[in-house]
Formats: structure tokens, C-alpha cells, sequence
């Protein structure tokens, strides 16, 4: 069966465009020109991955994954905006946003994200059910499941169950902010370029986008600071990124 794909935007002719994209990639697309339709289709039906523009008219696109979120609806959201700067970056994905993609943007590098979102869900999927969670504030293994955890100072990382933990914090992150931060981990001490992040969190087709990178990077040290954690990630300019330890 292909993947559903609900594309929201206003703009016909954008919309139509990316239909059209996806659609010779083999995906089934729905679209929706307004934020209650999108609303009303989300909460109906169900789709692999959503993709979102931003500056839609009664309901716009913050608001609509907002509420989806809130209603408990993990689908994929790719957020499209003329909007690049920073903090309108950082709205989307406090509202629950996966990935953020700013317009004007090219085909490839769209269905390079969209590729990466769904596998990302595909390995969140758990086929196994949780255990009886231990009383909050008795510090449990989580990643014990997977048998793999990934530790760096009181950081603590659980690839197979996606989720992370600064001492007994746990750390609210969107797919692609865990991604990033477990690739740094992994990687703990070594310089990542640019290129080597985008191809290893976005895919190999994604165009490589020194600032959006920046975006993520400051919203995830928001989040480790606001758990109590120091600086883990260290910037070198002009190359990359490295994990370590404080």
C-alpha cells in the first residue's frame, strides 16, 4: 500500500505542485487549502506523514499541529514557510513539528525529508508493548528493551524506544531533534561537518542548510538547559558540531 500523504496549503499553485511530486513518487496525496479542512481530514482520516505550510487562512498550520498534538496524534509534520528566521522556526516545532522546511525550497530536498520523517517513524513503531512503568522518581532502565543505551555524562539515550533523559528528566524531543542528538552522542568527541549531519539525520538527497542546522542544534540545547544539562554540544566554526562531555 503507498503512503498517505495530507498536503495543506493555500497556495494552489504549491499545492498543486507538491501533489503532483508526490504523487510520481508513488504516494497517495490528499490536500487541503485552509487549516479546518486539514483539521477535519487529519482527525477523520489517516495519513503516514503530514505536510504542513505554515501561513494558512482561518486555522493556520502552528495552530493546526498544535491541536493535533495535544489530541494525542504523533503523525509526521513537515512544516513549509516563507518564514525562515529562527524563532518562527523554533514556534513550529514547539507546536510538535518534525522537520522544517523553508520556501522557496526545491522538490528533491522535500521528498528527501519527507523519506526521512517516515522512516523515522517506521523505527519509533514499537511492535512490543511497554512494560509496567517503576514508580516516578526510581530511576529505570528504559533503554533496557532495546539493549542498547547510549550515556554521556547524566545523559541517557534509548534508540529503541526514542527517548532520552537528562539525569531523572526526561527530555520532550521531535523526531528529528533525537535523531540529531543521538548522532552526536554516538559520535561523542568527533567533529561532524555540516554535509555528514544533513546526510546522516535528513538522508543522502537533502540539500545542506547551514542555518536551518543551527535552528535545530539551539532548540535542542534549549532543551537539555532547561532539563539542567551544561553545554554538551560544542560549535566549531566554519565545520560542524561535536558531543562533549562537560
Amino acid at each position: 500500500m503507498p503512503e498517505r500523504v495530507l498536503v495543506a496549503d493555500d497556495d494552489r499553485a504549491v499545492r498543486e505542485a507538491v501533489e503532483r511530486a508526490l504523487e510520481l513518487e508513488g504516494y497517495d496525496v490528499v490536500t487541503a487549502g485552509d487549516g479546518v479542512e486539514t483539521l477535519v481530514l487529519a482527525r477523520r482520516e489517516s495519513f503516514s506523514a503530514l505536510v504542513l505550510d505554515v501561513m494558512m487562512p482561518h486555522i493556520d498550520g502552528v495552530a493546526v499541529c498544535r491541536v493535533l498534538r495535544a489530541d494525542g496524534d504523533r503523525t509526521p509534520v513537515l512544516m513549509l514557510t516563507a518564514r525562515a528566521g529562527i524563532p518562527d522556526r523554533a514556534n513550529g516545532l514547539d507546536a510538535g513539528a518534525d522537520d522544517y522546511l523553508p520556501k522557496p525550497f526545491e522538490v528533491p530536498e522535500l521528498l528527501a525529508r519527507l523519506r526521512a520523517l517516515l522512516r523515522r517513524a517506521v523505527l519509533t513503531a514499537s511492535p512490543t508493548a511497554p512494560a509496567e512503568r517503576k514508580k516516578e522518581g526510581h530511576e529505570e532502565d528504559e533503554g533496557s528493551r532495546s539493549g542498547d543505551v547510549l550515556r554521556m555524562a547524566s545523559l541517557r539515550i534509548s534508540p529503541g524506544t526514542r527517548r532520552a533523559w537528562w539525569g531523572a528528566a526526561e527530555l520532550r524531543l521531535t523526531r528529528t531533534e533525537f535523531d540529531l542528538l543521538e548522532l552526536l552522542v554516538r559520535d561523542e568527541g568527533l567533529v561532524l561537518d555540516h554535509a555528514a549531519i544533513y546526510r546522516r539525520v535528513w538522508g543522502p538527497d537533502a540539500g545542506v542548510d547551514a542555518k536551518n542546522l543551527a535552528g535545530y542544534i539551539g532548540y535542542l540545547r534549549r532543551k537539555l538547559s532547561d532539563a539542567g544539562a551544561p553545554d554538551l554540544i560544542r560549535t566549531v566554526r566554519g565545520v560542524g558540531y561535536a558531543a562533549r562531555r562537560p
